[in-house]
């Protein structure tokens, strides 16, 4: 089945944000730009996840749709469309390895609320929560990956903007050369990067050691519009 994802979003929560980024204007410009999926980026902020809660319903597939109570009638018929939701976040480890500093940003895909609270309980051992809708965590990749895992089988981490200079797995200033250096022996739990602006998907085919792992692409949006 082909379909249209944005994967890749911040909430309101999120530092250099539009106050619009709410489940109602995401819902409404994602079916005016034709998008079938979207993230809904942010789950570790407690506010967030909580209006998240009270305004999206499991559709019993790790998707979601926006209650009907909070839907509009301001899109045009000739753009309405079945939307759906999956709960994301974006977590930024800042941590030292193989003598240097390591600044990754990952994000972080699960099935249900349950998973979410799994991973935000243990995260938030680490870190301030509230803080920031894109938490910066002092933590591993590699631990990040493990706590995501345990968290349910369903859930995914993806490396975010593969390539972008700083903070990223592959970025030149703070990242590493191959995902094995930064995962270890968890890589093969890693089926996907985000190709970010910095790269494309057909330069990112360049590399072998990327043959076996599925590219995405996303806005990393901080407004809806």
């Amino acid at each position: 089945m082909r379909f249209v994802a944005d994967l890749h979003i911040h909430s309101k929560y999120s530092r250099a944000t539009s106050r619009e980024m709410s489940p109602e204007s995401l819902w409404r410009w994602g079916q005016l730009k034709g998008i079938n999926v979207i993230g809904t980026g942010d789950f570790t902020h407690p506010s967030w996840i909580k209006e998240l809660q009270e305004k999206l319903e499991p559709t019993g597939n790790g998707l979601f749709r926006l209650k009907d109570g909070f839907k509009t009638d301001d899109v045009p018929d000739s753009c309405r469309a079945d939307l759906f939701f999956l709960l994301s976040a974006e977590i930024s480890c800042i941590y030292g390895k193989g003598g240097r500093t390591r600044k990754i940003h990952s994000i972080i895909f699960v099935p249900d609320f349950s998973a979410a609270a799994r991973i935000n309980t243990a995260l938030s051992k680490i870190g301030n929560l509230n803080a920031d809708g894109r938490p910066i965590l002092g933590l591993d990749a590699k631990k990040l990956l493990k706590i995501v895992m345990d968290a349910s089988a369903d859930a995914m981490l993806v490396p975010a903007h593969a390539w972008t200079p700083h903070f990223s797995v592959f970025g030149a200033m703070s990242g590493f050369d191959s995902l094995e250096e930064c995962f270890e022996e968890l890589t093969p739990h890693i089926h996907a990067i985000e190709t970010g602006l910095s790269s494309d998907p057909r330069m990112n085919r360049r590399l072998s050691q990327l043959d076996g792992i599925t590219l995405i692409s996303n806005s990393d949006a901080h407004s809806p519009r």
